[in-house]
């Protein structure tokens, strides 16, 4: 049986010389390794108590909307500024060049509400960080964040302080 690393796409020298991309559209492109995915992030979360699952766009929509499917829970968009049509909030922070901005609907997360953030990918975790200050900032509690791959080498993982980290793969490098 494939391990679900087996699935993903390591290509070298992208998108600059010394830097390993680990490519996910080989998971999703194959339904063993979707399914393995989705199973592994499921099993990894099972314990965390939480009533709602939020994602980022976009491929913390297609592993955050299985997720919430499968546990009855309802899902909740994170998106990029200007992409939402209703009130939002928004969370502007700091890329390698630059500022990026995301935003949620003013009234997805109600106070109180325990929350789980499901991603692809935590790298640096300033996305991470971004995402998780817009939902307290709505009186929502992060009671975990479960991605498919950590680089362990870019420390995200500080940034989340005393939230939990559930990762179903983790690459030591960058």
């Amino acid at each position: 049986m494939k391990k679900l690393e087996d699935y993903v796409r390591s290509i070298p020298d992208f998108p600059e010389k010394g830097i390993i991309f680990r490519d996910i559209t080989s998971v999703l492109q194959d339904a063993d390794g979707l399914h393995l995915a989705i199973d592994t992030m499921q099993e990894l979360t099972k314990d965390v108590d939480y009533d709602v699952v939020v994602g980022p766009e976009s491929r913390g929509f297609i592993f955050g909307t299985p997720l919430a499917y499968i546990n009855h829970k309802p899902f909740v968009l994170i998106r990029k500024k200007g992409k939402l049509p209703c009130e939002t909030v928004s969370k502007e922070y700091a890329l390698e060049y630059g500022t990026a901005v995301i935003e949620m609907h003013k009234d997805s997360i109600k106070p109180g509400q325990k929350v789980l953030i499901v991603d692809d990918l935590i790298a640096t975790g300033g996305t991470t960080k971004a995402m998780v200050e817009l939902i307290e900032s709505l009186g929502g509690v992060v009671t975990g964040v479960v991605v498919m791959m950590e680089l362990a080498g870019l420390e995200g993982r500080k940034q989340l302080k005393d939230i939990p980290l559930y990762s179903a793969i983790t690459y030591p490098g960058k």
